[in-house]
């Protein structure tokens, strides 16, 4: 019987931390055109990797990236939002994480200029990752925040 009430105690905390940990995903607002296949993939690994992701599909992205303050040298193919910052192209979720936990001072948001080969959402099976820096951007001139190779920070 001692047995069996542990094991109850203990699903009960568990459904009590799943539920926990989804009501504290962080929401990421995903702006992308319609036929973007790689902008999916990026959607897929925010998914993956615990965000609660709000997949916008819109033919014109200018007047988000206007809004979000992207500089025009950083663009890719698609645009996030989150907690008050802009992220462009294919960022990787441990760089989102880490600016979201660190907040530094006059960085507006991260983008990944291109679409560097192995980035999440451009993975093809047999090809070498690149190795790329996802960039800072915001007051003052843009500035590396994390290296990666593929999805990996380098």
């Amino acid at each position: 019987m001692q047995k069996r009430r542990l094991l109850l105690r203990t699903v009960a905390l568990l459904a009590t931390a799943r539920a926990t940990h989804a009501a504290a995903a962080t929401r990421v607002t995903v702006w992308r055109d319609p036929s973007c296949g790689c902008c999916t993939g990026w959607v897929a690994h925010l998914r993956a990797e615990g965000f609660a992701v709000d997949d916008q599909v819109l033919r014109n992205l200018g007047p988000v990236r206007a809004r979000l303050g992207t500089p025009a040298d950083l663009l890719s193919c698609h645009a996030g939002a989150a907690e008050g910052f802009a992220f462009e192209g294919h960022v990787p979720a441990p760089a989102i994480r880490r600016l979201l936990a660190e907040r530094p001072a006059g960085v507006r948001g991260l983008a990944v200029p291109e679409m560097p080969l192995g980035s999440p959402g451009m993975e093809v099976p047999g090809q070498a990752p690149d190795t790329y820096d996802v960039m800072a951007f915001g007051a003052g001139p843009h500035r590396p925040f994390m290296r990666f190779t593929g999805g990996s920070p380098a």
